[in-house]
């Protein structure tokens, strides 16, 4: 039997369940106009998003927290946030040898404990995320800077340690945003985790926290010292976590008992019924998520003497090999996963990259071919000698343990998943976690993404920048998380390659659009052909809104929350 962690309900969600059961004590949560009520069945835990792992950690750091600036959903046009204009080589803010960006801040922002925002700042993160003892999440983002300085007090200089045509990966978008030095200076080192703003961050965006319970609850109000305050359209937001998708979906689309669910990952005929009460719509839009299944490259069953598993030192007994990597990789039907399951919210696919267009490859295809992949396991010398429907090989028996977050349609991939892999003689054994134990940014925690202890693991995440530079770093040596690092590196599959290092570094310094594009899709076509990991959906993103709300909108390159300051409650 599948091992299921059930997720741990919050009174609220609890209450909704009671709700649904008996719609006559439904009560309208939402009928305060001054009261924004956001549900996302993955509770955060963490206020920094420079130390998160988990998109819900940033989506509710983002209510308050700003970047410089971020892109629009085109992937091509820029917005201020911090910043007072955007860098180009005409304003003279874009260096022409690519070497240096300058940004321009705004004049007279504060910090919402009404401590004045400056380029020190902006420094200061940048220390903050680059220091080693810090451990930071979005490290890998920084890492071609040579130095940040503050030129004056509004104005702040990047250079780079080559020339650097993707200048706007940095301080812009959902690994941009700035920390406050006056916080954070006495936690830039190991004691990083235990700084109080990480529970009650102090930000500069509309909303300022005032209550945070990790896992269950974030309170804002409106912040006073808001550089556009007037606008604000709220003046209090309540973040609600826990619980799951579905829970979520009813919510909203449902019963109106709040007014913006995150990540609707279930079935599209599901959300369809929701829709149909007429308290709230669905909103999806193409973006760069790929939902995958990462192999682990290193043996989850070996334990170092230091006691820590999935160690490099330890390749995987059978997934290290290209022909049972590319046999489970045919054994895969993504077809009847996206129509069976995603229906209009995503379809299958073979690139792990798949927005912006100009980098899409074109080069790659997915196969469900079962009698292929049973041959390359054969040729690999993987056979059931044993009569137990099982493959094994000198004493070692193909099993696999497949773990993901707790979401029904997640669970029901990983069935469909198990069903053809035990069609061609892998014994599978599913592992479903909480979402806020999987994507938990402790590093004391094993049944996070990045120790995984497993054969195989799925979730999804996209490039977060119009340039993919950082996204294709995951898979890069150093990005490897590993006791000795504090378990920080997205590179949870241990795949090392010197060859994938080495195009990774050419593409980074390539200034020519059109070679860069080629460098891209070859490192692409490497990891799909290699089977390193196995795309299986090209996921739109899709949130649920309640029919009063306006002025909500997505993009690709940002959070959800990332202009929450001008949503606002319909007046007519």
């Amino acid at each position: 039997m599948p091992k299921i962690s059930l997720p741990r309900l919050s009174p609220f969600i609890f209450a909704l369940a009671l709700a649904a059961c008996n719609p006559a004590t439904t009560t309208q949560q939402t009928a305060n106009p001054d009261t924004l009520k956001l549900l996302y069945w993955q509770a955060p835990t963490i206020l920094n998003p420079h130390l998160s792992t988990g998109f819900k950690d940033s989506e509710a750091s983002r209510i308050t927290l700003e970047p410089l600036a971020s892109f629009e959903k085109d992937g091509k046009t820029m917005i201020p946030f911090l910043a007072a204009e955007i860098p180009s080589v005409a304003n003279g803010g874009v260096a022409k040898d690519g070497r240096s960006v300058t940004w321009k801040l705004k004049p007279n922002v504060k910090w919402s404990d009404g401590t004045p925002f400056t380029a020190a700042d902006v420094v200061f993160t940048h220390k903050f995320v680059t220091t080693p003892a810090v451990g930071a999440t979005t490290a890998g983002a920084y890492e071609l800077i040579e130095k940040v300085e503050a030129i004056d007090p509004l104005t702040v200089k990047v250079t780079f340690k080559q020339p650097n045509p993707a200048w706007f990966t940095v301080f812009v978008g959902t690994e941009g945003m700035i920390l406050p030095q006056h916080l954070y200076a006495k936690y830039a080192g190991a004691n990083a985790r235990e700084a109080p703003a990480n529970l009650k961050p102090v930000g500069t965006g509309g909303y300022r926290v005032v209550e945070f319970k990790p896992g269950d609850t974030v309170v804002y109000e409106a912040n006073p010292e808001y550089r556009e305050a007037n606008g604000v359209g709220f003046k209090r937001v309540e973040l609600k976590g826990g619980g799951d998708a579905t829970s979520a979906a009813r919510a909203v689309l449902q019963t109106g008992d709040a007014d913006f669910a995150y990540n609707l990952q279930l079935e599209a005929p599901v959300l369809k019924e929701f829709e149909t009460a007429g308290r709230g719509r669905v909103v999806t839009t193409p973006n760069s998520l790929v939902e995958r299944v990462l192999i682990n490259h290193s043996d989850p069953n070996r334990t170092t003497v230091e006691g820590e598993k999935s160690s490099v030192q330890f390749p995987h007994p059978f997934l290290s090999d290209l022909k049972v990597r590319q046999a489970l990789n045919l054994a895969i039907d993504r077809d009847a996963i996206a129509t069976q399951l995603y229906g209009s919210t995503g379809k299958a696919t073979a690139n792990f990259l798949v927005a912006p267009p100009q980098f899409v490859s074109p080069n790659t295809r997915y196969e469900f071919n079962l009698q292929k992949a049973a041959q390359l396991l054969d040729e690999a010398g993987w056979k059931d000698t044993n009569g137990n429907g099982t493959r094994d090989r000198n004493g070692i028996e193909m099993k696999i343990l497949f773990q993901t977050s707790v979401n029904p349609l997640r669970q029901k991939t990983q069935e469909i998943i198990k069903q053809t892999l035990q069609q061609i003689g892998i014994g599978v054994e599913l592992k479903s976690i909480d979402a806020s134990i999987y994507f938990s940014s402790d590093p004391a925690n094993k049944e996070t993404t990045e120790h995984f202890e497993a054969d195989l693991q799925m979730f999804s995440t996209g490039n977060t920048n119009p340039d993919p530079l950082t996204y294709f770093k995951t898979y890069t040596c150093k990005e490897i998380p590993q006791k000795k690092n504090n378990w920080t590196g997205d590179n949870v599959s241990r795949y090392c390659s010197p060859e994938y290092d080495r195009l990774w570094q050419q593409m980074g310094a390539e200034l020519n659009p059109e070679k860069r594009a080629a460098l891209v899709i070859q490192l692409n076509d490497k990891l799909v052909s290699e089977a390193i990991v196995l795309p299986i959906i090209a996921r739109q993103e899709t949130v649920g809104i309640a029919t009063t709300l306006e002025g909500f909108e997505l993009t690709p390159w940002d959070l959800n929350t990332w202009r929450v300051a001008q949503w606002r409650r319909k007046t007519d």
